[in-house]
C-alpha cells in the first residue's frame, strides 16, 4: 500500500468560503478549522522543529500528551489553588461552558474515530487545546468577536500558519467597512504585537503553567497590558460584536 503524503497545498477557495461563514456567523466555529486545514500546510512541520530544539521542549514532544481529555477531566480541574491559571481557566469554563472535549469534537471535521498518529498532527492538537488557556492568559474573552479577532492576530505572531492570519485580517477589514472605525482593525493588531512580544507559549509545560500565579505566569512570559482592547470592549459593549461598535 502507497504512503499517504502530508497536505502541502493551500486550498484558498475553500478558506475564503469558510471566512465568509464565520463572519457571518461567529458561533460557527467549525469553519475555523476548515480554515486551519485549508491554509495551514507545513505550519505543523516548523513548530514541532521549534518545539523540539530544546530539552524541555523534546520532553514533550517524546511524551505526545492529548490534553484534551486531561483538560476536560473535572478532578484535574478542581485541583488548582485560587489565584493560578489553573483556578482562572476553570473559571473560564464555568463561566462559558466550553471544554477542550468539545473543541476537539467540532474541529474532528473528517468524523474519524480517532486522531491523526503524527508528529505534526498531535502538535496541532496540543494547539487546539490550549486554545482556551491562551484566552485565560492573555485576557481576551472567548464569547465576543474583538476577543477572538485579537488572539487569532495573538496565535499568528506565535505559530505563523496563514490561517490565524487570514481570519485575523478579515474580521479587521469586515469591522472597518460596517463601523467606518479604525479602533477593532487596531485593537486586533495589539494582539499581534502582544504576540510578538510574548514567549512562545507552545512550548510551555502546561501542568506546571496552570500551577503557577496567574499574574507570575503572565510577567515570566511577557504579557503586557492590552490598552486598545480594553477601550474597544468599553465602545463596544455587550458582545464586543461589530454592530455595536461607534466610531471612535
Amino acid at each position: 500500500m502507497p504512503a499517504t503524503p502530508l497536505p502541502d497545498r493551500r486550498d484558498w477557495k475553500t478558506a475564503w468560503r469558510a471566512l465568509r461563514r464565520l463572519l457571518s456567523n461567529g458561533d460557527d466555529t467549525e469553519q475555523v478549522f476548515v480554515i486551519m486545514r485549508a491554509l495551514n500546510a507545513g505550519n505543523g512541520k516548523r513548530n514541532f522543529a521549534r518545539l523540539v530544539r530544546t530539552v524541555e521542549g523534546g520532553a514533550i514532544a517524546f511524551a505526545q500528551e492529548e490534553l484534551a481529555e486531561r483538560l476536560s477531566n473535572p478532578d484535574y480541574i478542581a485541583r488548582f489553588a485560587p489565584g493560578t491559571v489553573g483556578a482562572a481557566y476553570r473559571e473560564f469554563l464555568r463561566e462559558t461552558g466550553y471544554s477542550a472535549m468539545g473543541l476537539a469534537e467540532v474541529s474532528n471535521l473528517d468524523k474519524a474515530e480517532r486522531p491523526m498518529p503524527h508528529p505534526y498532527a498531535w502538535f496541532g492538537r496540543r494547539i487546539r487545546d490550549t486554545h482556551d488557556i491562551w484566552h485565560v492568559l492573555t485576557g481576551y474573552k472567548a464569547d465576543e468577536t474583538l476577543g477572538e479577532a485579537c488572539l487569532v492576530a495573538f496565535s499568528y505572531a506565535q505559530l505563523g500558519g496563514l490561517g490565524w492570519a487570514f481570519i485575523a485580517s478579515g474580521a479587521a477589514l469586515k469591522s472597518l467597512a460596517v463601523t467606518k472605525s479604525s479602533l477593532f482593525a487596531r485593537t486586533v493588531w495589539e494582539g499581534y504585537a502582544r504576540g510578538r512580544r510574548t514567549a512562545w507559549l507552545a512550548g510551555e509545560d502546561y501542568h506546571a503553567l496552570l500551577e503557577e500565579p496567574i499574574a507570575a505566569a503572565r510577567a515570566r512570559l511577557g504579557l503586557g497590558a492590552a490598552p486598545l482592547y480594553l477601550r474597544a470592549q468599553a465602545a463596544l459593549g455587550a458582545g464586543a460584536s461589530y454592530a455595536s461598535l461607534k466610531p471612535a
